[in-house]
């Protein structure tokens, strides 16, 4: 069913993306469009008619049936700034949680056909033009041979852009830009540590079983398992020891 959500999202992103849009300003000053709204309400309708019962959780309308034990968690399109610019990497984010507890996540890219899928208990798969595989993240001998993905360097603030330059300035290469992506090419094996701030709950509850079914880790800035309330410090990699010394430069040790 999570990926049938991944297909209609797909669906109506496609129609809207490289034409002329209207680009409205949020309360936060982030941008929003009719395909960000669209997507969501056709997700939103689809779980009414097949899962009436269910919590929703969305980035551009109110929380329904929050005391639901299972709640889904949507991100219409993670990335609005790059698919209002025409760039492709930005993806649709879909979480299912049972009392509180990520069990199932997609990470959707619908420019690019490729998709990560994560469930509790079993192998991540990602599927492109040529077929699904298991998605596996790869070893990492440090930090110092690590490659590091964050969205954008302005994400992080005061004690956080510090603790930030301690880790990059500890890796092998940086990159910016990705938002999702990034998460699914850790996934993938592409990449070795992702680490963001600022991130809503629709931002990071879709990746925990996709990089967890992978072999990774994924928590906040504290080591603690991601959840509602977490407060948006995100750090993810493959390999568990190069979580552990990331997490000791983000603390300052």
């Amino acid at each position: 069913m999570a990926e049938e959500l991944a297909e209609a999202s797909g669906g109506v992103i496609r129609r809207y993306f490289r034409q002329a849009v209207t680009v409205d300003d949020k309360a936060d000053q982030s941008p929003v469009t009719v395909a960000d709204k669209e997507t969501e309400a056709t997700l939103r309708r689809l779980l009414t008619e097949r899962v009436p019962g269910h919590g929703v959780i969305g980035e551009e309308q109110a929380t329904t049936n929050p005391d639901a034990d299972y709640i889904w968690v949507l991100d219409p399109i993670d990335g609005t700034k790059r698919f209002i610019t025409g760039n492709p990497l930005f993806g649709t984010l879909i979480a299912l949680l049972y009392k509180g507890q990520p069990i199932l996540g997609v990470i959707d890219m619908p420019m690019l056909g490729e998709r990560w899928v994560g469930a509790k208990g079993r192998p991540t798969s990602f599927t492109d033009a040529t077929g699904t595989r298991e998605a596996t993240t790869r070893p990492c001998g440090g930090l110092d041979q690590a490659a590091l993905a964050s969205t954008s360097p302005e994400m992080f603030e005061g004690g956080n852009e510090a603790a930030f330059e301690r880790v990059r300035k500890a890796t092998k290469l940086t990159q910016y830009g990705g938002d999702c992506f990034s998460y699914g090419l850790l996934a993938s094996g592409f990449t070795d540590v992702v680490i963001e701030a600022g991130l809503g709950t629709y931002d990071y509850m879709a990746l925990a079983a996709v990089i967890e079914g992978a072999g990774g880790i994924i928590t906040d800035w504290d080591g603690k398992t991601l959840e509602l309330d977490s407060d948006g410090r995100v750090i993810a990699a493959g390999d568990f020891a190069c979580h552990a010394e990331a997490l000791r430069h983000l603390s300052g040790e």
